[in-house]
């Protein structure tokens, strides 16, 4: 079991069935598993009509998925999911080869307030491990990958409740740099898996094998985002640290289109943080009322929290960038975007601005 089996308080996951791990994973309503089990055989052959007939074969009764509940819903999307995306890959518009699967990707959605089609968390928080593991090509990668963004989804669940924390309090609270540090302890994880996915991907089998999987797909005359790392919610706490209102168009662009794909109560987070005052202005303006040289202890060390936690955000994305990089340079690249649907300039913009941020609260404490 890890953080991200566990509940977190403050975001409702005492009773959010989303966040029954081991039930969804074990959950195989459409007893897809022998089917899933020859996906990557189907893929590697590129058997677009093998892909037909096994979705077509998986789609349920609309009845009977009408009385699923939220868990058997989430992993029928997830198994219906990696079906959808593998005919993609091959250049077939999944619902239009099979129209009878839009009622029921329509279904699910409603179902679990999420998109009508899979996403990063179905991929791999909510994909069972072992033998039962859900991929589109078996390569060891592949798992690895896997394994690197679920790996990420605990801390992050945790660094939401300090946030949250973070964003009641006010920098001269004693409790503010303890939130700060839980933060950063939290954080930390993230790079951790973006190490591990350095250590075992690399960007040739990402950006010509497995990046195909995870292109847009049309449902009902708009498109999803397959299920890219990008929608780890990591913008969450960006958001409250120093996003709300030290950010970007192109930022705030972007994170209007992927907020759809994250869950509800993240989505419900976002809504209560948007707009707000982030942890930057808040330590930039207490100290601004004091002089430089005697900080009241709480606000100073409110103000190193803020600069470690910043440190740890800008070592994340100066690797994300150097990964993109690699993945989408001229002579490995498919897609001038990533899979979450954002250039690499993008990630450019993210890590200027959460330097210059750290920067700014480092400076103030010198």
């Amino acid at each position: 079991m890890t953080l991200y089996d566990l509940v977190v308080p403050g975001l409702d996951e005492r009773t959010d069935p989303r966040y029954r791990m081991a039930d969804i994973r074990a959950a195989d309503p459409l007893g897809a598993d022998g089917v899933l089990a020859a996906l990557p055989s189907m893929n590697a052959d590129a058997d677009t009509a093998a892909l037909t007939v096994a979705l077509r074969a998986l789609v349920p009764d609309a009845d009977r998925a009408a009385e699923w509940n939220v868990v058997a819903a989430l992993a029928a999307m997830r198994d219906l999911g990696i079906l959808l995306g593998s005919l993609k890959r091959h250049g077939i518009q999944p619902v239009a080869a099979v129209p009878e699967v839009l009622p029921i990707l329509e279904l699910l959605g409603r179902r679990t307030d999420m998109v009508p089609r899979d996403t990063v968390h179905h991929y791999t928080a909510w994909n069972p491990p072992g033998p039962r593991r859900r991929t589109y090509t078996g390569h060891p990668m592949e798992s690895h990958l896997q394994e690197a963004v679920r790996m990420a989804f605990p801390g992050l669940v945790a660094a939401l409740d300090t946030c949250a924390r973070i964003a009641r309090l006010e920098p001269y609270d004693p409790g503010y740099a303890l939130a700060l540090d839980r933060t950063a302890h939290h954080v930390q994880t993230v790079v951790d898996a973006i190490d591990l996915t350095v250590a075992q991907v690399t960007p040739e089998y990402f950006a010509r094998t497995l990046r195909p999987y995870f292109e847009e797909i049309d449902v009902d005359g708009r498109s999803y985002l397959g299920p890219a790392a990008a929608q780890v919610p990591l913008w969450l706490v960006d958001l409250t640290l120093w996003q709300c209102d030290r950010s970007d168009p192109a930022y705030d662009a972007f994170l209007a289109d992927s907020l759809p794909y994250a869950l509800p109560s993240w989505r419900a987070f976002h809504a209560r943080h948007h707009g707000g005052v982030s942890a930057v202005s808040k330590v930039s303006a207490a100290i601004s009322w004091e002089s430089a040289d005697r900080l009241p202890p709480e606000l100073a060390a409110s103000a190193r929290s803020l600069s470690r936690v910043l440190h740890i955000l800008k070592s994340f994305r100066a690797r994300h960038i150097t990964l993109a990089r690699k993945a989408y340079r001229e002579e490995l690249r498919r897609y001038e975007e990533g899979s979450g649907g954002a250039p690499v300039a993008l990630l450019r913009t993210i890590l200027d601005l959460t330097r210059d941020n750290e920067t700014l609260v480092r400076r103030a404490v010198r």
